[in-house]
This record gives structure tokens, C-alpha cells and sequence, in this order.
């Protein structure tokens, strides 16, 4: 029994001039009322319409002012207004897409997108004005579109780019031959492309070794408030999973391709693995509940800045001695980290095997459509997505709605699975339709048509970027000007373009909350706690992995080290997910905001023990007793029970725990024990 356990864990610790043709959810408990009384606004919707701190993305301003501007200038330098809007519409989904920050991955980001996009605007001009056969073609390429949208991110906007260009190459005229607007829209993308890869030959892996030097700051705030009282370790650890998340997306996103071919990848690869026992280790330094001494955030962050400016010098740590299992485990990391950093070529066989290899990508891609053509979530979306494009369309072609196209672009845009909350959505889309289109009006009625539309468009354009940061209303109120001015360049509607528009909206965001919300009721009885309960038995397999097994030989001590890191990465992975997921349903109405609420709090006990998990792993790595097998199966079980009567329970309130066994204070999961104390009084208030 080691000696250090009441310097490293604390007994007792529980978790707890007029322009020609255009004038004509559930507060928390205990949270005051709002200062509004009964007329404040619901909490769902000020979540929604709370501005985003991110900050302002200045070179994506910048290319979307100049992809935007410079078709329209080149269009009305040729006398071609109509080629101009229509290139322009191209790098407007271009931008939209621009959002990856490795070069590699913007070429797949942006286009493959475009290649669906060409497709859907292609079988859209070819069914304009065919009446109810465009009805049935928008219909089924949204059950297509929405199918292929669960495959994946890049997926995603290629089903969303496809229903869309469909939509308006089946409600806009578009000039002859048919092929010439895809062509165009195209091209718009591929200039889109081409400037963002303007500066790889200058940055080349600059965004991905920031990714990696964000994981380590991140790491060294959340060590910095490590064993310090209140939220802000929870916080930072948080930011910690994400941006290992991030960094690991990144930087092995094609490895199965460039595996042993790139050098500067396997430098980063190893730079994110040896952060891994300096993440572990960080929960067990919490846990002591007193602060490290500053040196070690600093020494992260002197490793942090030698990883961004990809340096070869041994950095010098000037680390305070150990006096403790956590301390010796971060000492023991940091100097290790502080080796491999600086390493030109590390020798690293196999390097990526520690999280797994991927498979073939011939493998994964036929894996994928497999899953989507056999999966039930992925039909039923596709079949959502069908039924309100084809009410959509039904009702223009029934009811006499002038260039109605918008009615079916906003059901693509808020019935996007991966963009949020529906319902909240639909509303935000119809506030920021309404801002958007202020914004419109002053435009189309005192801007003269030619060629002062091209520097409005430089601002208009620019502000895309910067307002897709701050949330799903912004961004809508900045692409709903730069729509209609490209649509009156084809169109020639000018100001009379402005309140069929919003019309129009409302209609859309209409069909979206009957059709595509209430009438399915996984929407209203969303299935959050059976996504908890998955969590919770994930966790009771990672107490066992921690510490089941003892293997005799040093391949089987390796082996079961690379399963536990692979187990621990995809454990934080899903709580993260998770989490993402939970704080999406809060922004619903009742009763899902309230459900997601209720169970919000055992979504953090979750994380607290996971976190306690690997603190006592820790310990045992640096010479605290391993626990008995039969407490490591006890524990296991309890978390089984949980997640048993999760899956069983609409709220923690219908939960009935089994009382908890006296905890032992000698056991190195005596924490965990603690934690999931903790979890059952959240579930039995009365027990606590």
C-alpha cells in the first residue's frame, strides 16, 4: 500500500436614385426570473441568439469578399451579368464550405461538394418549368441527399450542395445550354479553391502543427487549474478533448495514404502521443486538490511554442522536484515529452496503431454506403427531408408563389441533422430571414444595378465569414442579402424580391416544424437518455479495461497499454460528443429542453468519473496498489445498473439506485467510488 495516498487523493472528496426596376426551455433551478417577467423571451431562444466569442475569421473574410466580387466585376466587364451572379452562387456555397483548417482537407471540403453541386443544378434546369415532374425529381434527390448526409462531414455538404443547386436550377431560369450553369456555379467553387490554396506553399503544415500547439496550451490551462476549487478545470478539460479532438482529425485525416510517407505527419503524430500520459495524468493532479507549482503549465506551454515553430533544440524544463504518485506521473511525462518534441524524425513503428488504423479507403467508402443503405436513422432523415421538399414544391406548384424556390432552400437549410436543434433552428432562420432582408431592401432599392454592386458586395460578402462565427440567425441574416442580389442580377425582380422572401420563410420554416419536427416523434421525445446510458456502460468497460488483466510478458504489458489509450481517447471522445449532443437538446422547447436539463447533471458525474478512472489508473502506473478484481467487477456492475435504469427512466426522478457500499478509503478507486456516490444522488435525491 503506498504511503502517498492521503498526500494525492483527500478523503471524503464527493463529486458533485432609385435603382431601374426595383422601387415598387428550462431555466436552471434556483435562476431569478428575467428582468421581462413572463413576457422575457425563452431561455432556448436567447441561447440561440447569443452571439458566439469566437473570433473573427479575417483571411476567410477576406477570400469570401474576393471570390464573391470578382465574378460580378468580371461579369459586367463582358457585358454578362447573369454569367457573373452565376459564378458568384458557386463561391457562395464555396465559402460556406470553407471551413477546415488543414489545406488537404479544404480540397475535399470544397471540391467534392462542388462536383454534387454541378449534378443538382444540372437535373434542375432540366426539369424547370415541368411542373409536377420537378416535384418528383426534388423529391427524390432530397431522400438521396438526406441519406447521403449521414455518412459523414464531407458527405454532408455534398447532400446539402446537391439539393440545393437542385432546388434553384428548378426555380430559377438559368441560360442555355443546360450545362452552362453548372459549369459556371462550378467554376465559382473551384476560384474558392484556389484561393484558399494560395498559402500552402507558404504555411504548408502551419495548421496542423497549431493544432497541435493548441492541444498542448490547452493542456496547460487545464493544469494550471488543476486542484484549484470552482468550475474552471471542468471547463478547461473540456476544451482539452476538443482540441485533441481537433488536433488528431487533423493531422491523421488521410493517414492511411500518407502512413510512412510523410515525415513532418509522423513528427506531429508523435507530438500528440506523448501528450497523451501528461492528459491522463492531469485528473489525478486534480484530485489532490491543491495546485501545481506554475513551472509545469509553463513547461507545457515552452513545449507548445517549440511545437508550433516546429524547432529542433531540446527546450530546457526548469520542473520543481516530485513530491507525489500525480506529480512523478506529470514529471515523468514532461521530460519524456520534452525528448520526442523536438525529435526532426522520430522513429515511431507504427505510430498511428495506438489509436488504430483506419482501413483501406476503397474498404471504408464501400463500409459507408453499406451503413447508409441498411441504416434506419438514415432513411428516416432522407425520408423527413422528402416529405418536406415535396410539400414544399407541391404547395408552389398548387398555389400561384412568384420564384417560390425559397420555400424549398430554407426546408434544406433547417432540416439539417448536423446543424442543430430544428426547432430553434427553423425560428432562427425565420428571425435572421428578417434581418437579412432589412439589409436587402436598402440594397435593392438605393443601390443602381451594374456596378456598384460589386463593392456591396466586397462588404456583404466579407461578413459571411465573420457572422457564420457568431451563430446559425447571423449567419442566415449574412447570406440572405448576398442570395437576393444575385438572384435579382438573373432575375431582374429587384425591390419586389424582398417581401415574397420573407413570406416565403415563413412557409418553409412552417412545413419544416409540422412535417419534418412534430409529426416524428423522435423530435419532441428525443432519445438523450439512451444516448446517456450507452455513455454510462462505456464507461463501466473503461474501469474494466483500466484495470482487468495482468499480462505476463512485455508485448502483452504494450498490448494492453495501446488498448487502454485507444479506450480512453474514444471514451472522451463520445463524452464530448455527448456533451455536444445534450447542450444542442437544451436549446429545444419543452419537453426536450426540460428532459435534456434533468439528465444534464449525470452527464457531468459521467465525465467525473472517467475522470476519476484514469486518475486511479495513474496512481497504480506510479506505485499505488491496484485494486481487487472483485472491486473493479463491482463497480462495473453498479454503472451497468445505472445506465439499465437510464434507458428505463423519461427523467432522473423515476430512477431508484440500490443504496451505495461503504467506500474504502485505502483503495486507489476510492475516488471513483466517491464519483459514482455522487452520480446515484443525483438520481435519488432522497439517498444523497
Amino acid at each position: 500500500m503506498s504511503t502517498e495516498r492521503t498526500e494525492d487523493i483527500p478523503p471524503g472528496r464527493a463529486g458533485g436614385t432609385a435603382r431601374a426596376g426595383r422601387a415598387g426551455g428550462t431555466a436552471r433551478a434556483g435562476q431569478p426570473p428575467g428582468r421581462f417577467g413572463p413576457l422575457a423571451p425563452p431561455a432556448w431562444l436567447l441561447k440561440g441568439l447569443r452571439p458566439s466569442s469566437a473570433p473573427v475569421p479575417w483571411a476567410a473574410a477576406l477570400r469570401a469578399a474576393v471570390a464573391l466580387a470578382v465574378p460580378l466585376a468580371v461579369g459586367f466587364a463582358v457585358d454578362e451579368p447573369e454569367y457573373g451572379a452565376l459564378v458568384s452562387m458557386g463561391a457562395l456555397s464555396g465559402v460556406i464550405g470553407d471551413t477546415a483548417d488543414a489545406y488537404r482537407m479544404r480540397i475535399l471540403n470544397i471540391a467534392v461538394p462542388q462536383l454534387f453541386g454541378a449534378v443538382g443544378v444540372a437535373l434542375g434546369t432540366l426539369v424547370f418549368g415541368h411542373g409536377w415532374v420537378a416535384v418528383g425529381v426534388l423529391t427524390l434527390i432530397a431522400l438521396v441527399s438526406g441519406m447521403i448526409s449521414s455518412i459523414g462531414t464531407v458527405a454532408s455538404v455534398s447532400g446539402l450542395l446537391l439539393l440545393l443547386n437542385a432546388v434553384v436550377g428548378a426555380g430559377l431560369p438559368m441560360p442555355s445550354p443546360w450545362w452552362t450553369a453548372p459549369l459556371l456555379l462550378t467554376a465559382g467553387g473551384l476560384f474558392v479553391l484556389l484561393l484558399t490554396l494560395l498559402g500552402w506553399p507558404l504555411r504548408g503544415r502551419q495548421p496542423e502543427r497549431a493544432a497541435v500547439a493548441a492541444a498542448y496550451r490547452a493542456l496547460a490551462d487545464s493544469l494550471e487549474a488543476a486542484g484549484r476549487p470552482g468550475p474552471a478545470y471542468e471547463e478547461r478539460r473540456q476544451q482539452v478533448t476538443q482540441a485533441l479532438n481537433h488536433a488528431y482529425d487533423l493531422v491523421l485525416g488521410r493517414r492511411a495514404r500518407v502512413h510512412g510517407h510523410s515525415p513532418s505527419l509522423v513528427r506531429m503524430l508523435a507530438q500528440l502521443n506523448v501528450l497523451i500520459p501528461l492528459v491522463e495524468a492531469a485528473p489525478a493532479a486534480h484530485l489532490r486538490r491543491r495546485p501545481l507549482s506554475p513551472a509545469i503549465p509553463e513547461a507545457v506551454r515552452v513545449l507548445a511554442t517549440a511545437v508550433e515553430e516546429g524547432r529542433t533544440d531540446i527546450p530546457v524544463l526548469d520542473l520543481p522536484a516530485p513530491d507525489g504518485q500525480s506529480e512523478r506521473a506529470i514529471d515523468a511525462a514532461l521530460r519524456h515529452a520534452a525528448t520526442i518534441v523536438p525529435l526532426a524524425e522520430p522513429d515511431m513503428h507504427n505510430v498511428d496503431d495506438r489509436l488504430g488504423r483506419p482501413a483501406a479507403l476503397r474498404v471504408r467508402a464501400r463500409r459507408a454506403v453499406r451503413d447508409m443503405m441498411f441504416s434506419e436513422a438514415s432513411w428516416r432523415y432522407g425520408l423527413r427531408l422528402a416529405l418536406c421538399i415535396g410539400l414544399a414544391q407541391s404547395l408552389v406548384s398548387v398555389v400561384e408563389i412568384e420564384r417560390s424556390y425559397w420555400v424549398a432552400l430554407t426546408v434544406t437549410f433547417v432540416l439539417k441533422p448536423d446543424f442543430g436543434s430544428v426547432f430553434s433552428r427553423a425560428v432562427l432562420r425565420a428571425l435572421g430571414t428578417a434581418g437579412g432582408l432589412v439589409v436587402a431592401a436598402a440594397v435593392l432599392s438605393e443601390v443602381p444595378r451594374g456596378w456598384w454592386d460589386v463593392p456591396v458586395m466586397v462588404v456583404l460578402a466579407a461578413l459571411i465569414p465573420v457572422f457564420s462565427v457568431k451563430g446559425y440567425a447571423f449567419q442566415t441574416a449574412a447570406i440572405t442579402p448576398v442570395i437576393l442580389l444575385l438572384s435579382d442580377l438573373l432575375n431582374h425582380q429587384g425591390f419586389d424580391l424582398v417581401r415574397p422572401r420573407l413570406l416565403d420563410s415563413l412557409i418553409g420554416c412552417a412545413i419544416t416544424l409540422i412535417a419534418g419536427y412534430l409529426l416524428w416523434p423522435e423530435s419532441w421525445h428525443t432519445r438523450i437518455g439512451d444516448r446517456l446510458a450507452d455513455t454510462v456502460d462505456d464507461a463501466a468497460r473503461y474501469v474494466e479495461r483500466a484495470f482487468g488483466g495482468h499480462p505476463d510478458t512485455d508485448a502483452g504489458l504494450r498490448a494492453a497499454r495501446t488498448a487502454r489509450l485507444q479506450a480512453r481517447r474514444r471514451i472522451y471522445r463520445d463524452l464530448s460528443g455527448v456533451r455536444s449532443e445534450f447542450q444542442r437538446a437544451l436549446t429545444e422547447p419543452p419537453p426536450t429542453g426540460e428532459r435534456a436539463a434533468a439528465w444534464w447533471p449525470l452527464v457531468v458525474a459521467v465525465e467525473r468519473i472517467v475522470d476519476a478512472t484514469t486518475a486511479a489508473r495513474v496512481r497504480v502506473n506510479h506505485g499505488a496498489q491496484p485494486p481487487a478484481p472483485q472491486e473493479v467487477d463491482a463497480i462495473a456492475e453498479d454503472l451497468r445498473a445505472l445506465a439499465h435504469g437510464v434507458r428505463r427512466a423519461d427523467n432522473p426522478a423515476q430512477l431508484h439506485p440500490t443504496p451505495p457500499p461503504e467506500i474504502d478509503e485505502t483503495s486507489v478507486l476510492s475516488p471513483v467510488r466517491q464519483e459514482l456516490t455522487a452520480a446515484r444522488a443525483i438520481a435519488d435525491p432522497t439517498r444523497s
